[in-house]
This record gives C-alpha cells, structure tokens and sequence, in this order.
C-alpha cells in the first residue's frame, strides 16, 4: 500500500499523543479526541479510517492494550492496577479485551517468549540480530509480492476497499411532455429498489436523493452532504413505444464519471431494463449479489404492463404523501389489481397508503382494508418486502406489537437496504418492546441510508428519533448534539425541546432546571398531556407533592374526558402522590390498577416495577427478589440510572446492603455496556 503523506504522518503523530496523554482516562473518546484535534466527530472517523483502516474506538483501544502490554512487562503493577492505569475500570473488560488483542489473558504474559525478561533488565530477551535478519527477509518477499499486485491492480483495490456507498438521484424527465415524470420517477425507483436488495451495497433512500430534484450543487457537495462514494444520474423519455434511458456512475469524490450507458428498449422490455441497470452499476463497483438476492431482482411484478402503468402512477401520489394524494393513490393501485388480480407489489402498496392515512388517526377507519390488502400481497410473494412491510404495518396499527416484529425482520433480510423497515424497527424497539441497544443500532442504521429529506420538518423528526434513542443508551453529549440538529432544521419541534428538557438534567443533575424547561414547553401548548404528567413526575421526584398533586390532576381529567388508556405504567406514582396530600382512596386505585398493568407487562421494566411496587407496601423481601431479578436485565434505558435514586419509593431500600450491591452492579454493566455499544457500533462505522 502507498507509504503515509509527510501530512498523514504528522497527523498520525499528533493523535497518538493525545491518546497517550489520556489514556487513564476511560471516558476518553471519539467526542474528546475530536475536541483536541479541534475537529468534527465525521471528519475524524473517516481520517483515521482512511489511514489505520481502523475506527477511532479501536485505535484507541490498541494503544491502551500496548502501553497495558509494556507495564505488564516492565513494571510491577497487578493486573487490575495496569487496567485503570490505561484507562479501563472494569478489569473483567480489560482482561477480554487483552485476550483478543493478544490470544491470551494480561496474566499470562511472563509465560510467553517475548515476554521473558532478563534479570535485572528493563527490556524483553530477543535476539535482536536475528529478528532484524527474519523482519529483513519477510520485508523483501512482501515488497516483491505487494509491488506485483498494487503496481498491476491499483485501480481495482481502490474500488475494493472503498466502501460501496451510493445514491440514487432523481432522474429527469427529457421529453417537453410532463405526463411522463411518473414513468421517468418509476425507473428511478425501480433502479433504487433493486439496489436496495443488495447486502453488499449501502444504498441511500429516495427521500435523502430527492432534495437534490433540480438542485444546482456539485457532485463533490453532495457526495459530501450525503456520506456517499457513488452517485447515479439518469435522464429518460418515452418515445412511441420506446423507452430512452440514459445513466451514468460517478465517482463522488473525485467528480469522475466512472460508467454511462444509453439503453433504447420498447416499454415491453421494461422490467428487463430496470434488472439490467440495478446489475450494471452493481457489477461496476464490484457488488456482490448472492443467489438469493439476483432471484429477487429478476422476479418480474407483473406481466400486465397496463396494470404496471396504473401502478406506477399510484406509487409516485404514495411517495408525494398527504391524505388526498393518499386516497388517490389507492384509486390507482386497485385499478393495477384490477388488470392483474395476482400483483402482490400493488396489494401491499395500497395497504401501506391506508397506514399511513390511519396512522395518527384514533379511529383507524381503513384497518380492515389494510389487513385484506396485507393478506393478498403475502398470498400472492410473500418474498417480497413490500408485502411483510405491509403486514407488519397492519400489526402495528392493530397494536398487536409483537405479531408485527418477524415480518420487520424478514423484510429486512429481504431489503436490507430499506429506510422504511429500519425506521419501523428503531420505532418498535423505542415504543412497544424497549430495547435500547437495538433501538439505538436501527436509529444510526437510519442514519447512514437517510440523509434527510426536502421536508425540514420531516428531517427534524427523524434527527429527534436518533437523539432520543441516544440519551436512552447514556451518549448525552451525542444526543444533545442531534436533539440541536433537530431544532436546526425545524424551531418549532416541540417534541425535540421536550427532550432537551431531560438531556439537561443529565448534564446538570438540577431537576428544578428540567421542571423550569418543561413549563416552558407546556405553556407553548396547553393540550401537551404528555408533558403534563412529566410535570407532575419531576415534582414527585423533587418531594414537591402538592405541585405534583396538581399536575397529576389536570392529567387525569384529560385521560377521562378523552377516554385515554395512556400512562398507565406512571399510575404508581400518581397514586403515591395522591396518598402524599391526603386522597387515600384515590390514591389506593391507582396503584392496584398498576398493580394490574405489571401482570400484564412484558418488557424488560416488569420486576423493577414490582420492586417498587412492594417497597412502598413494605415488604422489602418481595421487593428485594424482584429486585435481584431486575438486576440481571440488559439494555435499560439511561433514565433508570438517572433517576431510581431519586425515587422516593426507594428510600426505604436505598440503605438496604444487597440494594446497594445490586445497584452498583446494575450502574457497572449499563457503563460497561455503554462503552462496549459505543466500540461495537464504531466498528460496524455506525458510530
């Protein structure tokens, strides 16, 4: 490989004495060592990326197991001394990261050759000529083999070794006759879908392209804004009864066109033409398409192309979104299935235009039809990822959560590619079966294929998802920074304030500051319930019973006279706050009817709630079993760390020997697993 940049060397240089200048400090990471590089997190990763061919977490940790390797050996420190001298507080962590770096634990580093040192020297016995002759010869036969391949194949590692990142870009519309932009749209995303199918690809959504529709940027600045080494551009017409396409690849970086094609087919050939594409730029960067996924691609929809033309038509009003152009598209869709009563891709589409019309809607009027279109879509491919998508969607919209998640699974093992399904996923995994490494894993996979779309407000929602999912796993500075991009693009997002107000106190620890910031957000909009129980929660937490007796109540009339089954898992602590002021009776009934909800809970949250549950009833017995078994959870959420101690229901525990010992165990492996999430995502390039 080329030799380093005398730039490259010194940047090299600077960043390994940073790290060594933090390395005992085990919160030292990729944000802190952007601070000291004074550069931007992205910019660093790809920098390091580029010349180590390692991520930013695994640097780091490798000179950490080095000097931890040079103080094993030369000094006198035991294995836990040298773990926090190099900046890991958990020795159990040191000792696997040792052994996997190593291939064997930091204990057994005097019974390895190189490690034997002489009596009174500071440094390993090697026979230093001898390992200089062997380095020498290696060196040689490396250098002739290397020469032989880089000098013939430069061209071809390049393309290997980057990564296969590309945007589909809108195409444009060539003939002066506008009726045929949807065809033109079609092809585009017909291309983007079968690109989509490929593993081997990071293939970026038709909503991050199609901001750039008209756009006057330079390749470079897109592929900049958009993370992508690849880009497509295509332009089309139909003339007669032929389709004219004409496509290029472009290097993003360079601003080199790689590829271009003309392809003339009759519209006929159509789903010819959109295989033959997805497979030329596919095999132009080197893409591997396995048998499975090659299968999917030539699967045809349809063999009725008037039935296709309807289709088509449907997709570009479901993709436009809005409730008329919902509804209309669904008009469109069933007049494809009405040439071609098999056409799975329709079924599932207009199934999808009848979610998205109900989602937000609390009668969700066109259910029934969804199911029936999901039903048919499945019957006639259940292969294809519309068709799970759209089943899944009609589990979600039935609330019947954990019936939607094998299909979301299938659908993206059949399109992994798919911003949709990983959005669907992140969603499920924050709302309906809490997990926050996975909710946080989809969050970033949403990240990396969608770059955002035209819609500002749409992109502020969809930053405020991956702030959110970040402060659940503990990255508060991360999420502040999303959270804050979120507002970048839309003010107005009260929903990404709201937030904000708790990643303040994760910064600040002052409550009084967090209940200041959510009264702020409250008087913006009145009918914010949700805020209104937040409210009453803070001043639970803060003892303040009467304020929080007073938000807890206009809370309440509002679930009654909305006749709303929401917060149920917050009834605890409305019912301890009406006991606090005096409302026994009322009190008592909302803490049997949490009682009630934690039989029926499924998520990892149920014994702690029991915990709680049997504190506050006084036998601590029962709340120290449930509490031992919550202990053995994985992946709770940041605001349990946060805030357990707070709770005025633990206070009669707090004092208890084995609460206190299993409450550290459960602070030491959510921070374990934080910096083990944190190392784990860098190296999949998610982080």
């Amino acid at each position: 490989m080329p030799e380093l940049t005398p730039q490259e060397k010194e940047f090299l240089n600077q960043l390994i004495a940073q790290i060594r200048l933090h390395i005992a400090e085990e919160d030292f990471g990729v944000a802190e060592l952007a601070g000291e590089m004074n550069m931007s997190r992205s910019n660093l990763l790809r920098k390091v990326k580029k010349i180590t061919n390692l991520s930013v977490s695994q640097f780091i940790n490798q000179l950490r197991l080095e000097r931890a390797m040079e103080l094993l050996r030369n000094g006198s420190g035991n294995v836990s001394e040298v773990s926090h001298q190099v900046g890991f507080n958990s020795p159990s962590y040191f000792i696997k990261c040792f052994r996997e770096f190593y291939g064997y634990p930091p204990g057994e580093v005097g019974k390895h050759p190189e490690s034997v040192v002489e009596e009174g020297q500071g440094k390993p016995v090697v026979n230093q000529a001898s390992r200089k002759w062997i380095l020498a010869s290696l060196g040689i036969v490396l250098l002739v083999v290397m020469g032989a391949i880089w000098m013939s194949r430069d061209y071809f590692a390049e393309k290997l070794t980057r990564e296969k990142s590309i945007v589909v870009l809108p195409f444009k519309n060539d003939s002066a006759d506008s009726s045929n932009v949807y065809l033109i749209n079609g092809l585009m995303e017909a291309t983007l879908n079968n690109l989509q199918k490929i593993k081997d690809l990071r293939v970026l959504s038709r909503t991050s392209a199609e901001k750039y529709r008209g756009s006057n940027k330079s390749i470079p600045e897109m592929a900049d804004e958009l993370n992508v080494n690849y880009l497509v551009e295509g332009s089309g017409q139909k003339v007669g009864d032929k389709i004219v396409l004409n496509i290029q690849l472009i290097d993003g970086t360079k601003d080199r066109h790689l590829w271009s094609k003309q392809y003339r087919r009759e519209v006929s050939d159509i789903f010819a033409l959109q295989q033959e594409i997805s497979k030329d730029i596919a095999k132009e960067i080197q893409a591997v398409i396995t048998p499975e996924e090659k299968s999917r691609i030539e699967k045809e929809p349809t063999d009725n192309l008037k039935a296709y033309d309807s289709f088509m038509k449907g997709l570009e009003l479901l993709n436009k979104g809005g409730d008329g152009n919902l509804l209309e598209s669904v008009r469109f869709f069933e007049e494809a299935i009405q040439e071609d009563n098999k056409f799975a891709l329709a079924y599932a589409c207009a199934g999808m235009a009848f979610y998205y019309y109900d989602i937000f809607r609390a009668e969700k009027a066109h259910l029934d039809q969804l199911g029936a279109y999901a039903d048919n879509a499945m019957l006639y491919d259940p292969s294809l990822g519309e068709s799970l998508i759209a089943k899944a969607m009609y589990y979600l919209l039935k609330k019947e959560y954990s019936q939607a998640l094998p299909f979301l699974e299938k659908g993206l093992e059949y399109r992994p590619n798919s911003s949709l399904i990983i959005g669907l996923l992140a969603d499920f995994y924050a709302n309906h079966l809490p997990d926050t490494e996975k909710y946080l894993e989809y969050a970033l996979k949403g990240v990396q294929l969608d770059a955002g779309s035209s819609d500002s407000v749409a992109t502020s929602y969809f930053y405020l998802r991956l702030g959110n999912a970040l402060i659940q796993t503990g990255f508060v500075e991360e999420s502040s920074h999303y959270i804050d991009k979120s507002l970048d693009y839309f003010s107005g997002n009260l929903y990404s304030r709201y937030v904000k107000a708790f990643i303040s106190y994760a910064q600040d620890s002052d409550l009084g500051h967090t209940r200041q910031l959510l009264k702020i957000e409250f008087d913006k909009d009145t009918s914010r319930f949700d805020i209104l129980q937040d409210l009453g929660k803070v001043s639970y937490y803060l003892r303040d019973y009467d304020s929080a007796y007073y938000y807890y109540e206009r809370f309440n009339r509002f679930r009654e006279q909305n006749n709303l089954n929401v917060y149920v898992h917050e009834n605890m602590l409305i019912g301890v706050v009406y006991e606090q002021v005096g409302k026994m009776g009322e009190g008592r009934k909302f803490i049997e009817s949490y009682r009630d909800y934690l039989d029926r809970d499924q998520t990892i949250y149920k014994n702690l709630g029991l915990t709680m549950y049997y504190a506050h009833e006084g036998d601590f017995k029962k709340a120290l079993e449930h509490f031992r078994l919550f202990g053995k959870e994985d992946n709770i959420q940041y605001w349990i760390i946060l805030f357990l101690n707070k709770d005025p229901m633990a206070d009669k525990l707090k004092n208890h020997p084995e609460f206190k010992e299993i409450w550290e165990g459960v602070e030491e492996k959510f921070w374990r697993h934080n910096t083990e999430t944190r190392a784990r995502l860098e190296e999949q390039g998610l982080m």
